[in-house]
């Protein structure tokens, strides 16, 4: 029987996959109109197509970026936007992000088994809720300092996955329990434990992906977009830490005492408790699974434990460039946890390679914008106005536009702009890293607004998890809603009144 689908019906159909039609319209829309505004008004045309990317990013849930987003900046260098060698050139210039993400993703990837061990165990052997919820926080803040948040969120969901998965199956008898979240087919005794638990779980999960971002502003590795600024800026490791610690340090210490108070009080949904018949499946289940550890798999955890600490200790020293660092962990996780296939190590680059080509994609569009000088009269007007606001409007600018984009393709566009204004003389070195400061934080705090704003955030919302402890886009922006307000006023306050003083400070005794 031969197919009814005809050629142009099935061309429709593979276009951009299962992303709604109306969104693939309006990307052939774009395509049309391009081209007609270019050939009028190259500069309208970077403005449209800047406004045509950053739509492609708000529809991240719907369809990844690289396929719209990519034909759009394709069409943009066939046009003249930009020339091809100066995305070549663009792209050059941030290889370290790409090794960063290529390499260090990679790695982490390695050492999964024992921060996944680690984050059971703390499960297991912390019983407060209110003390569990602050180390989650605070330790996926510590170890996003240096790995990938969503690395750091990966090893959570997996967490919370088995635990789940492993609490469904002891009290339900019906397979279904385990991918459905009507509570029909569970035992009607426990749909109020299962309840429960799935509140446990979000407030756990909510708090893991706030860490994230508290940690992630810590460090030059932290976040994709650190790397790019303090690249710009010249900054390593340590001179980083320092510029950015008058903001980071209050920003934790406040993020913290937020999830305390959440936790404590019972707001927004957070302060649940563990069912304690989950927890007796959970204490069953970690000793039945130490007993049967070989000690081969008990070496490995010791082994991948040295990693990790060998890659924090490296980039604290600056032995050597990010992506070299993530290069050697692989290297010693493999060869001495026993990995020696091509497809096993070919596996830990998966998660990473398709946001590498979003970033060239985001270069190319960083490209177009330089060559158009689409934001030259922002900047323009931005130090035409009281200097003292310089700080706050580059903060909020970042942060209003962080909260519904990818912060790393706004932290670009502006340091890049900023610098352009530095390299002519126009500002001050001091003033030209004050600024990156305040670019930098208002692209990793407001943006916990809405999980179009942080990937650890997109990453749980379309985790298969996600559906299970019903946790939809609305649930997560109104339980992310008091660390917004938290984070974005503290970042604000200290960039504004607290970093300049600090950083005089810290010159004056030889740091900077």
């Amino acid at each position: 029987m031969s197919s009814s689908i005809t050629y142009p019906k099935a061309l429709a159909l593979n276009f951009m996959g299962n992303a709604p039609a109306w969104y693939k319209n309006l990307v052939i829309g774009f395509l049309i109109i391009n081209p007609l505004v270019a050939y009028h008004s190259p500069f309208c045309a970077g403005w449209l197509l800047v406004l045509e990317f950053i739509l492609t990013l708000a529809m991240a849930l719907e369809s990844y970026p690289l396929e719209a987003g990519g034909m759009l900046v394709i069409e943009a260098c066939f046009l003249g936007l930009c020339e091809m060698e100066n995305v070549t050139e663009e792209i050059s210039n941030n290889l370290e992000v790409l090794l960063l993400l290529m390499f260090m993703v990679a790695g982490i990837h390695f050492v999964r088994d024992f921060l996944l061990f680690f984050f059971t165990k703390l499960l297991v052997k912390v019983r407060s809720h209110i003390a569990l919820s602050v180390l989650f926080c605070f330790l996926c803040g510590f170890i996003s300092a240096f790995v990938d948040a969503l690395t750091v969120l990966a090893i959570i969901i997996s967490t919370c996955v088995g635990l789940y998965q492993l609490y469904v199956s002891t009290i339900s008898d019906n397979k279904l329990a385990l991918v459905s979240v009507k509570n029909d087919v569970l035992p009607k005794n426990l749909v109020n434990e299962t309840e429960e638990f799935r509140a446990f779980l979000r407030s756990l999960l909510m708090h893991a992906a706030v860490g994230t971002t508290l940690g992630g502003i810590c460090t030059i590795v932290g976040e994709p977009q650190n790397l790019i600024v303090g690249d710009v800026c010249g900054w390593d490791f340590v001179e980083y830490a320092l510029r950015l610690a008058p903001v980071s340090i209050p920003t934790v210490f406040f993020g913290i005492l937020t999830c305390y108070l959440l936790e404590k009080f019972k707001f927004f949904g957070y302060g649940q408790k563990m069912p304690m018949s989950v927890y007796g499946v959970l204490v069953k289940k970690d000793i039945d699974t130490y007993s049967h550890m070989s000690r081969r798999d008990k070496l490995n955890l010791v082994v991948q434990c040295l990693c990790f600490l060998w890659l924090v200790t490296a980039l604290a020293l600056h032995l050597a460039s990010v992506g070299v660092i993530g290069l050697s962990v692989i290297i010693f996780a493999t060869t001495l946890c026993g990995v020696s296939s091509e497809a096993e190590i070919g596996k830990a680059f998966t998660e990473s390679m398709p946001f590498c080509a979003l970033l060239c994609v985001f270069f190319t569009v960083v490209t177009v914008i330089s060559a158009q000088g689409l934001f030259d009269p922002i900047i323009a007007w931005v130090f035409s106005t009281n200097e003292e606001f310089h700080l706050p409007i580059f903060y909020l600018a970042n942060g209003i536009i962080s909260s519904v984009s990818d912060n790393v393709f706004v932290a670009t566009i502006y340091i890049q702009q900023v610098f352009e204004v530095f390299a002519k003389g126009l500002i001050t070195s001091e003033r030209f890293n004050e600024i990156a400061v305040a670019i930098n934080a208002g692209t990793n705090l407001p943006s916990v607004a809405t999980p179009n704003g942080q990937a650890a955030f997109l990453f749980l919302l379309t985790s298969p998890l996600a559906p299970l402890i019903k946790l939809p886009y609305l649930r997560m922006m109104w339980m992310a809603l008091p660390y917004t307000i938290v984070l974005t006023l503290v970042g604000l306050v200290t960039t504004w009144f607290v970093m300049p003083e600090a950083t005089k400070y810290f010159i004056e005794l030889g740091m900077l």
